[in-house]
Parts: C-alpha cells; sequence; structure tokens
C-alpha cells in the first residue's frame, strides 16, 4: 500500500489463521503517525503485507464488547 505508513505498537492476539500463513490479528496500531487504534485485519507472516481490516477507538470496541455479549456468544 503505498503512502501508507504504518507501526504495530502492540500484538495483542491471532482470531484466526489461512492455510496461506495470513493471520486475521487484532493489533494497535498506530496509521500515518496518528494515534494508536485497535485494529482487525489479515497480514501476511511477516507483517510486510496486510489486506483490508477495521479499526476501533477504546470506546467503539468496548461498544463492540458489548453488542457482542448481548449476542450470548
Amino acid at each position: 500500500m503505498a503512502g501508507i505508513e504504518y507501526e504495530i505498537m502492540e500484538e495483542i492476539g491471532v482470531i484466526s489463521e489461512s492455510k496461506s500463513g495470513w493471520k486475521k490479528e487484532l493489533n494497535i496500531v498506530s496509521w500515518n503517525g496518528k494515534e494508536p487504534k485497535f485494529d482487525i485485519r489479515d497480514w501476511s507472516p511477516d507483517h510486510s503485507k496486510m489486506g483490508k481490516g477495521m479499526t476501533f477507538s477504546a470506546n467503539d470496541l468496548s461498544s463492540l464488547k458489548e453488542l457482542l455479549k448481548k449476542m450470548d456468544l
């Protein structure tokens, strides 16, 4: 992704892994030098390539957690 800078501040955990070795991960990532956010996306094994993903503030993630609790998963 040309022109996009990122720094993985903290690797929280792996959600799933594909046969190709790519992993869907929850991390804290700073994009283009901005405030780090929670981030869910697919990453290549060496974190040099990424798929599309979603970023969440702490408040967003807290709201998502409450919604998932309501689903009784």
